[in-house]
């Protein structure tokens, strides 16, 4: 007899977690509430823009599968596209979107990676799965400075990460994702501070770290996430096309180092993108090179934060 059924106790399943959004900050979230038990799927669009690469489980749709710290993302591909309505999903209840989502998912399929200690990863931008998938517990984790669909009633408990939400309005609660004081607090009542476009302060850099595209068109990585680099050297390379990447005489406009430090992040090769896009950011502390390949404090901050919450929801107090 096992000391469970001696005890005569109940075991009760651990929550099931819906994260929207697999780039760093997500995926600080995604694996310190995978950690501590819980089920969590991870949702993300087909073509992610996340340049702190190596950590992020975004990478999956990618390469399906992205390992971060020990913790496994595995892309769980749709199934074949069925004829549907084009209704968006827009609550829990059994809606006819709840009928799109089944079938473009296979659920055993989820669970089975699950089962297997990992974490499922879902090309799924609209959040169409959450209707088939009924979780506990959705969070936000998009960090598009804007709602980008979430409403309260997708879960009985839905946290928004940053501006966009209203705690008591589209989500039960917001956490704060602006650096400072009142960084990864849980605001049960209002918003987040609202985006400054200022990146937070790194040994006295803040604009200077972080690079965006001087031109629109295709990346060639010159160097790679962890390389030190100096001020002025290049690191990339946009062309014009994709096909220009082998022939010499190719115009192409550099990329170059705005500080001197290390490459933290750095966008996936090929990747397209327009003029201003955030393609790199460089951390001027040259003795921090596992900062690359480790979740941020900021990350793990607001992760800790997300995972006190969801443990009040599951313990009955009410927060909010």
């Amino acid at each position: 007899m096992s000391m469970n059924q001696s005890n005569n106790q109940i075991i009760k399943k651990n929550l099931l977690i819906i994260c929207r959004g697999a780039g760093d900050l997500a995926t600080g979230i995604v694996h310190r509430l995978h950690r501590a038990g819980h089920r969590v799927i991870a949702l993300e669009t087909d073509y992610p823009a996340a340049i702190r690469r190596q950590v992020s489980f975004c990478e999956a749709v990618y390469d399906g599968s992205a390992a971060v710290e020990g913790v496994t993302a595995r892309l769980v591909p749709a199934m074949a596209d069925a004829e549907t309505d084009t209704e968006i999903y827009s609550g829990i209840s059994d809606t006819p979107a709840a009928h799109i989502a089944s079938e473009k998912w296979d659920s055993s399929a989820i669970e089975a990676v699950l089962e297997a200690g990992e974490v499922p990863l879902l090309i799924d931008p609209k959040g169409e799965s959450i209707a088939l998938l009924k979780p506990d517990v959705v969070v936000d984790a998009i960090i598009a400075k804007k709602n980008l669909g979430t409403t309260i009633n997708m879960a009985p408990l839905v946290i928004g990460v940053g501006p966009g939400f209203t705690a008591g309005k589209d989500v039960h609660l917001v956490i704060e994702s602006m650096r400072g004081h009142n960084l990864a607090r849980i605001i049960t009542d209002g918003v987040a501070q609202p985006n400054t476009g200022v990146p937070g302060n790194i040994a006295g850099f803040t604009s200077e770290r972080v690079i965006h595209a001087p031109a629109a068109g295709y990346i060639h990585d010159v160097r790679k996430i962890g390389d030190i680099v100096q001020k002025g050297d290049e690191i990339a390379r946009i062309y014009p096309d994709k096909g220009s990447y082998d022939n010499a005489l190719s115009e192409y406009v550099s990329v170059n180092a705005t500080i001197t430090g290390i490459i933290r992040g750095l966008i996936r090769e090929g990747y397209y993108f327009r003029k201003g896009f955030k393609i790199a950011d460089i951390d001027p502390r040259e003795s921090e090179l596992t900062n690359c390949f480790t979740i941020s404090d900021k990350a793990r901050s607001i992760a800790g934060s997300v995972l006190e919450a969801v443990s009040a929801f599951e313990h009955g107090v009410k927060i909010y």
